[in-house]
């Protein structure tokens, strides 16, 4: 019986996902197609180059600060514990390491995208 139940789950989450993911892009073709029916330029669906190039600039950045902030973070968990095997209490070793390691990913993120902005 439980098996029944696990598979019964899974299969409404896969329906509900299906149906939104169906939902949009019906609703999004049906608005489009009205739009142009009504006789308004298709153009306004086409991203122009200079907006995808800075969107896709600001999204490269986006990826590159939760990089180095997830290094920084691991980086701090790493230096929390070679703190804590040389003496330095374990409460304290972990928490701080990890916010300076990853702040210093954070400013190495702030100088990185000052130059290429530069």
């Amino acid at each position: 019986m439980e098996s029944l139940t696990e598979i019964l789950i899974v299969g409404i989450i896969f329906g509900c996902f299906f149906g939104i993911f169906y939902l949009f892009f019906t609703t999004r073709n049906s608005e489009r197609l009205a739009l142009i029916e009504k006789g308004a330029d298709a153009s306004t669906f086409r991203i122009g180059k200079e907006t995808a190039q800075k969107r896709s600039l600001g999204q490269i950045f986006n990826v590159l600060k939760i990089g180095l902030f997830l290094v920084g973070g691991g980086l701090g968990v790493a230096v929390g514990f070679f703190m804590g095997t040389l003496g330095m209490d374990e409460g304290a070793a972990y928490p701080s390491m990890i916010l300076i390691f990853a702040g210093l990913g954070l400013v190495t993120y702030y100088l990185i995208s000052r130059k290429k902005i530069d």
